[in-house]
């Protein structure tokens, strides 16, 4: 069969040759260093410049250093001090604020200055995105178009080196990461259902929200495999 997307979701767990150095010999049919090497090697050749292999290399070492020691919220830390930031954004959801405020302390503490600007700040009316009266969570009441776009723009202009998003909407993070001009990671992906841990979704997607699956469900669906539930 001659594959032409990449398709590592369907890499068995005895395989996933890249971990060994051996995609090239090992990896099947549907692996990224048979269907595309050429994009690859583009790729490769990005980390030749100063500033992404910096940015590679300290993710690497702290990575390395904090591997099942640290929480996340300490690699951020880490990381941002082997980047050398000296001040850090955060781009928060208003339902956030409390959290945003532990962590702004937190990153105080450790000598960086912060900025913070929550998802509702300008207090635009969803009516003015086109959004109907109907459409709204509470009908009849005035509500906040979210405003990541200012919050990148924001954070930028007030000289932020490292954004830490925390809590956006879907659709809302991703005009974020569109407008923001630094580097940003991902402290909290939110999901109400079920406490920002969307994880949880699919791992039992085979049982307690088998609702996820569509029309075209197979008739034998994808399980994640024990020995599949390694971290990289």
């Amino acid at each position: 069969m001659k594959y032409e997307d990449p398709a590592c979701a369907y890499c068995p767990p005895e395989v996933r040759a890249c971990r060994n150095g051996e995609a090239e010999a090992r990896g099947p049919g549907f692996c990224p260093s048979r269907v595309d090497p050429a994009t690859q090697e583009d790729a490769h050749a990005i980390y030749g410049e100063p500033e992404t292999r910096k940015i590679a290399r300290e993710s690497a070492v702290v990575e390395s250093a904090g591997y099942c020691k640290w929480t996340r919220v300490e690699e951020i830390i880490e990381f941002s001090k082997r980047m050398g930031f000296k001040k850090i954004g955060i781009a928060n959801c208003i339902s956030f604020v409390d959290h945003a405020y532990v962590l702004s302390g937190i990153l105080e503490s450790h000598g960086f200055e912060v900025v913070s600007v929550a998802c509702k700040n300008g207090n635009i009316p969803k009516e003015e995105v086109g959004v109907a009266d109907s459409e709204k969570i509470r009908p009849g009441n005035f509500e906040a178009l979210c405003n990541p776009v200012a919050q990148a723009e924001l954070l930028h202009a007030h000289g932020c080196e490292f954004n830490v998003v925390m809590g956006l909407c879907i659709g809302h993070d991703s005009l974020f990461f569109k407008h923001a001009r630094g580097l940003t990671t991902v402290l909290v992906a939110k999901d109400r259902v079920l406490g920002h841990n969307p994880v949880a979704a699919l791992n039992l997607a085979d049982s307690y929200y088998s609702r996820l699956w569509g029309p075209l469900k197979p008739a034998k669906p994808p399980k994640l495999p024990v020995a599949g539930r390694r971290d990289g």
